[in-house]
């Protein structure tokens, strides 16, 4: 048998993406170990949460009438408004995310004064 190939999903990529930006970021800032490490438990903590809430499962019932060709274009027409709502809801839940692990590192970073 040849080899396995294993692709990450994109939650890991996504949230590897965010991790090294945060560790980068406040390493240019000066922060020290700690207070990045914290940052990064915190962003992964967060963000693993937001992303159990945007796993959308409905049901629709079509009419017994449409044919297969209407049935797939309807279908399409829903995955694809789905994706929008999904990608809007998305942008605004990371820009949230970062806030909130924001007002955590200055929580954090003001109990070691």
């Amino acid at each position: 048998m040849g080899k396995i190939l294993e692709f990450p999903s994109q939650q890991a990529m996504g949230l590897a993406f965010l991790d090294r930006e945060i560790r980068q970021l406040l390493r240019s800032k000066g922060a020290d170990d700690d207070l990045i490490d914290f940052a990064a438990e915190q962003l992964n903590r967060i963000y693993s949460r937001i992303k159990e809430s945007e796993q959308y499962r409905f049901t629709v019932r079509l009419p017994a009438n449409l044919d297969e060709a209407d049935q797939a274009a309807l279908q399409q027409d829903i995955e694809a408004g789905l994706e929008g709502v999904r990608r809007d809801n998305h942008r605004l839940m990371v820009e949230l995310v970062a806030q909130l692990v924001l007002a955590e590192v200055k929580g954090f970073a003001l109990s070691r004064r």
